[in-house]
């Protein structure tokens, strides 16, 4: 994200134009329920007006060169955010067409567990995984686990998703692979890496507390007995194994390499590829072996479906990505950024930290970061450098990561879940939660200060 520029447009007509594009443009994706328009629309005009009002400010000043190098800086950090989503998406929407969620579905409906203990299973499987994994891409194979399971129960699925959103962040806050944020305190060098395990009990609260809450108000209920036998399709486990190799690359990119993960996982879609290229061309030899097994053992149903099985095309998986979800976030990264280059995030960081405890400061900037990303909220407290003691970097470490939780376009895990679970999980279904929430972060805040007062 782009430091502030060298021209203070706070105050400028500039500025204030740029706040009102940007608030109109918020307020317009809130209503997205009611207009029925998508949420890329606003974002993406907005995103225009303002970083054309900037480049007209500093060419007025003669100083063109530093907008555009500011506007190519944030559209880097959209891009590197873009091919990861893409790649993420790809991956799961090739899961889904191998029928590895459909098969999933049937195995958890099997086992007899009720919507209760899929909303538990969900979480906690998001919690745990996004301490290693992304937390955008674990929420994302949760999501569509539930969409599987529970596919017609749109209640149920609202708020596995809320769930899943809060656990995934919270999952994220403890571990200095688990989130952006947490990687730029850590690489910034303000806490050592054993440190960020000390938030593991706040954030465990922050994921316990909500989910609690919503635990009585789900009806406990099995899901609908599948009567159809649901079977793999060739090469599902194979791709399977070549998505966490994907995400265990991306994460070594990052952490060995110094280079972004997103250079980890177009790697990993390359491997996908080849891996399609391979199931394209041995489909003839496959079938025929299966064609001569079956028909020896009589399966004739089996038999049968071979006639509608059908070579595996990875660009139209690309092209299933939920295009409106990254084109979204093209829109906010480049509203934020350019208010950011303006001086906004700045001021906030310097009136807070200048003017107030660092307590009270950390608290109000997790909620900030529900409206703008957590991500330049980070940098700005990055770049002013306060001096605070350990405790108070482990605690804006924790409330930039789950404070996104109380809005669902406070963090990328919110955005992505809108898009795959589009008309089902939505900004005013997740905000009738935000109490609940709200009530979780407070909890972990609290929690942070009483276990770990020494650290202050």
């Amino acid at each position: 994200m782009a430091s502030a520029g060298s021209l203070d447009l706070t105050g400028s007509g500039v500025g204030v134009i740029s706040v009102a594009l940007f608030v109109l443009a918020y307020a317009l994706v809130m209503s997205e329920e009611l207009l029925h328009m998508r949420k890329s629309k606003p974002v993406l005009v907005a995103a225009g007006l303002i970083w054309a009002l900037v480049a007209w400010a500093y060419t007025s000043a003669g100083l063109p060169q530093q907008a555009e190098t500011a506007f190519r800086e944030t559209l880097l950090e959209y891009t590197e955010l873009l091919l990861f989503l893409l790649v993420a998406m790809t991956y799961i929407n090739a899961l889904e067409e191998r029928r590895v969620f459909d098969a999933l579905r049937a195995w958890l409906v099997r086992k007899g567990f009720s919507y209760r203990s899929l909303f538990w299973i969900t979480g906690c499987l998001a919690f745990w995984i996004s301490a290693i994994a992304n937390n955008m891409t674990t929420a994302m194979l949760m999501c569509a686990v539930v969409l599987k399971v529970a596919e017609g129960d749109d209640r149920f699925i609202r708020l596995c998703c809320i769930n899943v959103v809060v656990a995934s962040n919270a999952g994220g806050a403890f571990s200095p692979f688990g989130d952006i944020t947490t990687l730029m305190v850590w690489q910034a060098g303000q806490l050592p890496f054993g440190a960020f395990f000390q938030l593991l009990a706040p954030s465990l609260v922050n994921f316990l507390v909500p989910a609690l809450v919503m635990n009585f108000f789900i009806r406990n209920r099995k899901p609908p007995t599948l009567t159809e036998e649901v079977w793999l399709k060739r090469g599902a486990r194979r791709i399977i194994l070549l998505f966490l190799l994907t995400v265990a690359i991306s994460v070594l990119c990052h952490s060995v390499l110094s280079l972004p993960p997103a250079m980890g996982m177009m790697f990993g879609l390359g491997l996908l590829q080849f891996f399609g290229y391979f199931l394209r061309r041995s489909l003839p030899r496959s079938l025929d072996r299966k064609r001569t097994r079956y028909a020896q053992r009589g399966d004739w149903k089996k038999l049968e479906q071979l006639g509608s099985v059908v070579p595996f095309d990875i660009f139209s998986r690309i092209a299933r990505a939920e295009w409106d979800t990254l084109l979204f976030f093209y829109g906010v990264v480049m509203c934020v950024g350019g208010l950011g280059f303006m001086g906004y995030l700045a001021l906030l960081s310097e009136t807070l930290y200048g003017g107030w405890n660092p307590l009270w400061a950390n608290i109000v900037l997790g909620i900030v970061s529900a409206v703008v990303d957590n991500i330049p909220v980070m940098f700005a407290v990055l770049s002013m450098a306060p001096d605070m003691s350990e405790g108070h970097w482990l605690l804006i470490t924790l409330t930039a990561g789950v404070g996104g939780s109380l809005l669902s376009m406070g963090s990328a895990a919110g955005v992505a879940l809108m898009g795959q679970a589009r008309g089902i999980y939505t900004f005013a279904g997740h905000l009738r939660w935000a109490p609940a929430i709200a009530l979780g972060y407070a909890a972990s805040v609290a929690t942070h200060l009483m276990i770990n007062h020494s650290l202050f």
